[in-house]
């Protein structure tokens, strides 16, 4: 089973060694390139205020997260579902640097850059030159963004998924949820042609009558194409 974790977060900032924080946490589970359904989705409170560039990205206010749990609260849970699976990231050195920074705070091992899967290199690779933000990438590939005013982590880790289907190949392509089905069409349509039951040639003989009324039919014909052929 191929599994993968879209992973998206809002945070109050952009660097976590200058005390930003994580304030959302979006996960979506893809198995053979097919979301499923599963997602892991949280709220947290960054211990700290939120600011207004931060606010007005994420719409996410301090009063908001008061209540909210903290990243220890719900690590357990993060990690459990995230388990083993590559991490599908837009702009992957952005997350993981907030999500590791978080781990280790807690003294739980950083999660190896080798497990990202970063769309937005594979967007700039593919089309070289283009804009490649998740909302650009969203208009390429006509995907509804009418639900999204503003930044947040569980709707833009759905967003990311659809898009990562259509940079791998295509949602199309990602319908065949048996990978043996090619094979087993294959193998029903020989065994048809192998159980098809040869017949004769039949042969439909003309009577003479038909074979006058056409010799008649014919010297009626000026200048046929065949016989302009056969000069």
């Amino acid at each position: 089973m191929t599994r993968e974790i879209v992973l998206d977060t809002e945070t109050t900032g952009l660097d976590p060694n200058k005390g930003d924080r994580v304030v959302e946490i979006g996960c979506v589970e893809l198995v053979r390139g097919i979301r499923t359904g599963a997602v892991f989705h949280c709220y947290l409170n960054p211990e700290r205020d939120v600011p207004d560039e931060a606010f007005r990205v994420h719409g996410l206010s301090t009063a908001f997260l008061a209540d909210k749990p903290i990243f220890s609260q719900k690590v357990d849970d993060f990690l459990e579902f995230i388990a083993d699976s590559p991490l599908v990231i837009h702009n992957a050195a952005f997350d993981m640097k907030f999500v590791n920074y978080e781990l280790k705070t807690l003294g739980f091992p950083a999660i190896a850059m080798e497990r990202a899967i970063d769309t937005m290199l594979i967007a700039r690779k593919k089309f070289a030159g283009s804009p490649a933000s998740l909302d650009a990438l969203c208009k390429r590939f006509n995907i509804d963004l009418s639900g999204r005013d503003k930044h947040g982590a569980l709707l833009d880790a759905e967003l990311l998924a659809d898009v990562y289907l259509e940079l791998m190949g295509g949602r199309q392509a990602m319908l065949l949820l048996d990978p043996q089905a090619d094979q087993k069409q294959t193998t029903t349509t020989a065994e048809i042609k192998q159980n098809r039951i040869y017949r004769e040639p039949r042969v439909f003989a003309i009577s003479p009558e038909e074979e006058s009324a056409h010799a008649a039919m014919l010297s009626k014909l000026k200048t046929p194409i065949w016989a302009e052929m056969v000069s």
